[in-house]
């Protein structure tokens, strides 16, 4: 696992306070570690398989450099043939028995109507552009760390409250059916009692089966069992206006930035494909050695003549292109239909970060404001139901009340932690948006970050035919030997 030597400068660090209260309940069964956000993100910069497909992508982009540069420079080939004569006609007196001949021969491209320059441009264009890709799949990643963490501390705390309500619940019940025994309440309140509780139960299930769901997601995008899951620290950087998150977002998004990348280079394709139409210029050189092994004109006369000979020239090749059938025209016309797509695609990629940008600042605040108004009804609910209890208590209010009053503040303390959840995730998403939600921003070490550039400096200059790389092992984790995940949270007490 990465781990991190300085602070977020992302996320700073703060002590939970009594309002994350309901958002720190315990997501394991038998915790071996405590998890902290920044654990579970570098968990999955490290392990995840998207992200390591992302990078093997990018690692096969960066060839296109030296597949592009490859025609423009000098090329070697070698012919041996070895000839042995099996047969020769009666009268061939000189024929030969066996003949090897060798032919080298060198090629130097000089002009080739741009075709290499254009294509080397937009290799080395595209390499920018998976780059910045690259960088956009990390922040998905991130953003789906984000989401699964906080949707185990959901949906734990969730299985708390209406664990804490079934109990409730049934201390509710017995009391009643306690007063009903010496004639204090009637059937129908034990009824009423008997109900609520069914229905909670029905919902304490369907709470369970939602964590087990939320933790099995965590898995399957940490690689690692959610075991004791800390309050995630508060976001830092975040914007004051939508017009300021745009903008940051119109010069940091990665995805945005690919697009651009990608415009260029399709904007030499169609160069490079303009090529075809154009004359080509090249040196070349070959040489030829034959040999006969002695065999030339015969046994007795054999030596009468020369058995080796070698042969050599060098000369300028040029090809010029007279009628083609339309087909330089037709890849041009093609490419410079390509290029007009990537930026049709740019401008809706640069459509689509406008619209999640503005919509996760929007979801950001409404959360903030949910946040504000369910702590007011937590609070209120709380105070309401103590009322409901002592008034019960003197003939005042019905067990009906105090059901509803229960009800109405579990439904408050419910909304709190899912406003919680909301708000946190569409912070890190609108920072996701803005291009600040990237590896470099999280404060990991740097020894550990993976850095593209770097294998493009690797592979870009290589021109040797047999520098091939080892087969390497996949660098994401299996999840297949972790335990199915269970909807058991540490006891809570009843209030």
């Amino acid at each position: 696992m990465i781990r991190s030597t300085a602070k977020w400068p992302l996320i700073r660090r703060l002590k939970a306070g009594p309002a994350l209260a309901a958002l720190a309940i315990a997501a394991a069964a038998t915790p071996v570690h405590a998890d902290d956000l920044q654990g579970a993100l570098a968990a999955a910069y490290a392990t995840n398989p998207d992200l390591a497909a992302a990078r093997a992508n990018q690692r096969a982009t960066d060839e296109g450099v030296p597949i592009a540069r490859a025609p423009g420079l000098p090329s070697l080939t070698g012919t041996a043939t070895y000839t042995e004569f099996l047969k020769v006609g009666p009268n061939s007196f000189i024929a030969p028995k066996r003949l090897l001949t060798v032919d080298p021969s060198l090629s130097v491209p000089i002009y080739s109507g741009g075709s290499v320059r254009n294509s080397l441009a937009a290799a080395k264009i595209r390499v920018e552009a998976g780059q910045a890709s690259l960088r956009g799949t990390e922040a998905g990643v991130f953003s789906q760390v984000v989401a699964a963490y906080m949707d185990v501390i959901r949906d734990a705390a969730t299985v708390g409250l209406n664990r804490n309500n079934v109990q409730v619940l049934e201390v509710n019940l017995k009391a009643t059916s306690d007063r009903f025994e010496i004639g204090d309440v009637t059937r129908t309140d034990v009824a009423q009692s008997n109900s609520r509780l069914a229905l909670a139960r029905a919902d304490l299930r369907s709470a369970e089966a939602a964590l087990v769901a939320s933790r099995e997601r965590y898995v399957q995008v940490v690689g690692l069992v959610p075991a004791d899951l800390q309050p995630p620290p508060p976001l830092a950087g975040l914007p004051a206006t939508p017009d300021e998150a745009v903008q940051t977002a119109l010069d940091n998004n990665p995805d945005l930035e690919a697009a651009r990348q990608r415009t260029k280079a399709a904007g030499y394709d169609a160069k490079a494909a303009g090529a075809g139409r154009l004359p080509t210029i090249s040196l070349y050189t070959s040489g030829e050695y034959s040999t006969y092994f002695n065999s030339l004109g015969g046994g007795a006369v054999g030596g009468n003549f020369v058995q080796s000979q070698t042969t050599a020239q060098a000369g300028v090749r040029a090809s010029i292109p007279l009628f083609q059938g339309g087909l330089p025209a037709a890849q041009q016309r093609r490419a410079q239909a390509t290029a007009s797509a990537t930026e049709e695609q740019e401008i809706s990629t640069e459509r689509q970060v406008i619209a999640n940008v503005r919509s996760a600042y929007t979801q950001w605040r409404a959360a903030n404001d949910v946040i504000t108004l369910n702590q007011t009804a937590v609070d209120a609910a709380a105070l309401s139901l103590e009322g409901v209890r002592a008034e019960n208590t003197v003939g005042n209010r019905t067990i009906l009340n105090i059901l509803d009053a229960e009800q109405e503040l579990l439904r408050a303390q419910v909304g709190l932690v899912a406003a919680r959840r909301n708000a946190y995730v569409a912070a890190f998403n609108l920072l996701a948006a803005m291009g600040k939600a990237q590896a470099t921003d999280l404060g990991f070490d740097p020894a550990s970050l993976y850095d593209p550039e770097a294998n493009y400096r690797r592979v870009r200059g290589r021109v040797f035919d047999w520098a091939l790389d080892s087969p390497t092992l996949p660098k994401a984790t299996r999840t297949v030997d972790t335990p199915a995940q269970t909807a058991t949270i540490s006891p809570q007490p009843v209030p």
